[in-house]
C-alpha cells in the first residue's frame, strides 16, 4: 500500500534553493514518505489541519496526507527559522 508523493510546486523551488547535499538527504527523506508517511520522529502540527512535519538536521519538511487517495502532499520544505512562518 504505497502512497503517492506529491510536492506543490512552491516547495520544489524551496528545495532547489538549497545546497545539493541537503537536497540529496531531504528528496530520499520525501521518497521514503511514499512507503511510510507516519515514520517515527514525525509530528502533526498544531493548529493545522492533517499537517505533518519531519526533521532532518535543521531543516524540515511540512506535508500533508490524504488518507483515503493515499497522497501524501510535500507543502513546505525548508530552515527550521523559516519554515513555520505563514
Amino acid at each position: 500500500m504505497n502512497y503517492q508523493v506529491v510536492i506543490k510546486p512552491s516547495a520544489q523551488r524551496q528545495l532547489k534553493k538549497l545546497t545539493p547535499a541537503i537536497q540529496s538527504n531531504l528528496i530520499s527523506l520525501i521518497e521514503s514518505l511514499s512507503q511510510q508517511p507516519r515514520p517515527s520522529g514525525c509530528k502533526k502540527l498544531k493548529g493545522r489541519q492533517n499537517q505533518y512535519r519531519v526533521r532532518s538536521g535543521d531543516y524540515r519538511i511540512v506535508y500533508s496526507i490524504e488518507d483515503t487517495f493515499l497522497i501524501v502532499r510535500v507543502v513546505k520544505v525548508g530552515h527550521r527559522r523559516d519554515i513555520y512562518e505563514e
